[in-house]
C-alpha cells in the first residue's frame, strides 16, 4: 500500500490581528453662547464660520469634541430672576445650545468636515441621543462631535458638562474659549489696571483665591478627577486652530 505525501505549508498570516493606530490627541472644546452671537442676540453667521473654518484645519490630526453655551439665546440663572421657574428657564437655555450646535454644524460641513450633533434631550429629527461610545466611535472616524442640550437636567451649567463630557469621551483636556480676555488673571482686566496675567494654575489656587475660571462644581470635578484645562482667548487670528493643535497660549490650569 503506498503512502500519500502531502505537503503541508506552513500559514504566513500573522497571529494577531492588525495593530490598532496609534491614539490621536483628543480634546474637548467649550464654546460659550456669546462666542455664537458676536456679542449680540442670536447667532452670527460670519463668527461661527470663522470659529468652524479654524476647527476644520485641525481635525486631521486632532480628534475634537465640543459642548456649546447657549447665552446668546437663553440664560436660565438670569431668566430665573425675572420670576419665571428655574427649571423651565433652564430647559430653555437647552433648547438654545441645540440651535447653537446645529449652526456650528452647519458651517463646519460647509468646511468639509463630517459632523454629528448630540443632545442630552432626546430630538431625534435634528440630533442623535447622546451615548459616550457612539461619540468616541465618531471621533475615530475622524468626525466632529457636537454636544448639545447641557447635561439634560436643570441647575448644571454647561462648564460642568464640559468637565462631564471631557471625562466620558477620554479627552486629553479640555480647552475653555473665551472672549474679550487671554486667559486667566488674578482680577477682571477690564476693571483693574493692576491684573496679571497667569500663565499656570492650580485648581486648589483658583478656588482659594476665588478665581473665577469656570464654576466651582466644574473646577471640583476638574481637580478630582485629574483634569488639564487650557483658557484661551478666542481674539487672535488662528488661536482656536492653535488650541486645539496644542500650542502654549492662554492659562494651563492643573490638578
Amino acid at each position: 500500500m503506498e503512502t500519500v505525501q502531502t505537503d503541508v505549508q506552513t500559514s504566513t498570516l500573522p497571529l494577531t490581528e492588525d495593530p490598532l493606530p496609534p491614539h490621536r490627541r483628543r480634546v474637548l472644546l467649550k464654546l460659550s453662547g456669546e462666542v455664537f452671537g458676536g456679542g449680540k442676540l442670536g447667532v452670527d453667521p460670519g463668527t461661527v464660520r470663522n470659529v468652524a473654518e479654524q476647527i476644520a484645519a485641525a481635525v486631521d490630526d486632532v480628534e475634537v469634541a465640543i459642548v456649546v453655551g447657549g447665552g446668546n439665546f437663553f440664560r436660565g440663572a438670569e431668566l430665573s430672576q425675572s420670576g419665571m421657574d428655574r427649571s423651565r428657564a433652564d430647559y430653555m437655555g437647552m433648547l438654545g445650545t441645540v440651535m447653537n450646535c446645529l449652526a456650528l454644524q452647519d458651517f463646519l460641513e460647509q468646511a468639509g468636515v463630517e459632523t454629528r450633533v448630540q443632545s442630552a434631550i432626546t430630538m431625534g429629527q435634528v440630533a442623535e441621543a447622546y451615548i459616550p461610545r457612539r461619540a468616541i466611535r465618531h471621533m475615530e472616524k475622524g468626525r466632529v462631535v457636537i454636544f448639545g442640550a447641557g447635561a439634560g437636567l436643570p441647575y448644571f451649567s454647561t462648564d460642568t458638562v464640559a468637565v462631564q463630557r471631557a471625562l466620558e469621551v477620554h479627552a486629553d483636556v479640555v480647552l475653555m474659549a473665551k472672549s474679550g480676555v487671554d486667559g486667566v488673571y488674578t482680577a477682571d482686566p477690564k476693571k483693574d489696571p493692576e491684573a496679571r496675567k497667569l500663565e499656570r494654575l492650580t485648581y486648589d489656587e483658583a478656588l482659594r483665591r476665588d478665581i473665577r475660571v469656570m464654576d466651582q462644581t466644574a473646577m471640583t470635578m476638574c481637580k478630582d478627577n485629574g483634569v488639564t484645562m487650557v483658557v484661551f482667548g478666542m481674539e487672535g487670528a488662528g488661536n482656536v486652530t492653535r488650541a486645539i493643535l496644542g500650542a502654549e497660549l492662554g492659562t494651563v490650569v492643573t490638578p
